[in-house]
């Protein structure tokens, strides 16, 4: 352990690439903004006068949108049609064999994004509720508990087994965290909140302490850390497993976005309890009429900023691994509690600063040894080098789709 302790921080192992720096910063700073954003949207019932079921749905249109836009930077219409319904055909036995495995699994990705399609669904909308209980400094803290848990799924799903400095700096970045919640000296005014919290309907109850160890808010806070920690890995996993590897990023996004938008719509349709009474269409009226007057403009830029996280989020994980993004989330509470200094003059106690000093050393030890699980090789892939290579063929990849459709039977012999 001394030893690996002597050794340089391996930036490359961290950051693959120059942009990755850059997606690391951003996703912290966006972040960060999400929390002061939403608390500055709040009333002073700790409510909010806008639908946030709303928003969340709002934001996985303009997430939907912008990754199609992204998408069609590099592919014409024609490839993302063909992309999307999968509608290839071709005479050639060894293509058939060469392209029916990524075919359908390519199929196959609308359905398998539900799953961390509706876990963000869920999260995004516990974000809301969690946040007009809990200033942005105890939030994020309280969302430091999936450290842990992050550590064993990605063991699980990836097979890779964490070594012992890894797993002393989780340790280490949950226990600075844990740390300032011994601060029990301030209190907390909190809501009452149904179990169809999803949409924040409150009512004042008296102000309880931070030092609760189980109420609803806690168990609030548990099940967005789950739906935190298995969406992310999840997510992880389809876009570097074998059957993705494929297919571009930002269709991935819209496949996901487009389940995270049916998600969202059902829990406006049946859950919604802020406003039960009016339809959906009243609803998106209202919302839409708040932002245009200017009665509520962080709404707008709630919109804006949680879609730009959807889309970083993705960049973070194509190029970098979870426990890397925990980590980004754990520096994240750090600068917001010296934001909330600096703007709502909220001191930094010691026990912040102790935290601070434990999370800073514990990003050091994971820096010196991090989880390195770059993109597979991908099976379709082989599959073509192996098929070009018994039929003696030099053709390339790149190339490959378009000589297979108008060289029809010709071949480059070595």
């Amino acid at each position: 352990m001394l030893t690996s302790l002597r050794r340089q921080i391996n930036f490359k192992d961290l950051f693959p690439t120059p942009w990755s720096f850059v997606i690391f910063i951003s996703y912290m700073g966006l972040f960060i903004n999400q929390g002061l954003l939403v608390t500055g949207s709040k009333t002073s019932s700790h409510s909010y006068n806008y639908n946030t079921i709303v928003v969340v749905l709002l934001t996985e249109v303009v997430k939907f949108v912008t990754a199609l836009v992204i998408y069609r930077q590099t592919h014409s219409f024609n490839q993302m049609r063909r992309d999307i319904t999968e509608n290839q055909t071709g005479k050639f036995a060894f293509q058939k064999r060469v392209f029916i495995y990524y075919k359908r699994n390519k199929r196959k990705l609308l359905f398998l994004y539900f799953i961390p399609s509706a876990l963000y669904c869920l999260y995004n909308n516990l974000a809301f509720i969690n946040l007009s209980s809990y200033d942005p400094t105890t939030y994020f803290l309280l969302l430091q508990f999936r450290v842990v848990v992050t550590g064993v799924i990605f063991q699980i799903l990836f097979n890779k087994r964490l070594t012992r400095i890894q797993w002393l700096s989780l340790l280490l970045l949950t226990s600075g965290c844990i740390i300032k919640q011994f601060e029990h000296s301030s209190s907390l005014p909190v809501s009452k909140v149904s179990l169809t919290n999803s949409t924040l309907s409150h009512t004042p109850e008296p102000t309880v302490q931070k030092s609760s160890l189980i109420n609803i808010h806690l168990i609030w806070i548990l099940v967005q850390v789950f739906c935190s920690c298995f969406a992310g890995v999840y997510n992880e996993y389809l876009l570097k497993s074998d059957r993705t590897t494929q297919v571009d990023v930002m269709l991935q996004n819209s496949f996901m976005y487009f389940d995270s938008i049916l998600c969202n719509l059902m829990l406006l349709m049946f859950f919604d309890q802020q406003q039960p009474y009016l339809s959906i269409t009243e609803k998106f009226s209202n919302t839409l009429r708040l932002i245009t007057s200017g009665k509520e403009n962080l709404i707008f830029f709630i919109i804006l900023n949680n879609a730009a996280v959807g889309i970083v989020t993705s960049l973070f994980l194509k190029s970098m691994t979870s426990i890397l993004k925990t980590f980004a989330s754990a520096l994240e509470l750090l600068f917001t509690s010296i934001l909330a200094w600096i703007l709502f003059s909220i001191p930094v106690s010691i026990y912040t600063f102790l935290a601070i000093f434990i999370v800073s050393f514990a990003v050091y030890l994971y820096s010196i040894n991090p989880v390195v699980n770059q993109p597979k090789t991908t099976t379709t892939n082989n599959e073509i080098n192996l098929v070009l290579n018994k039929s003696n063929i030099t053709l390339s990849t790149e190339d490959m789709h378009s000589k297979l459709g108008y060289e029809q039977g010709k071949r480059v012999v070595v």
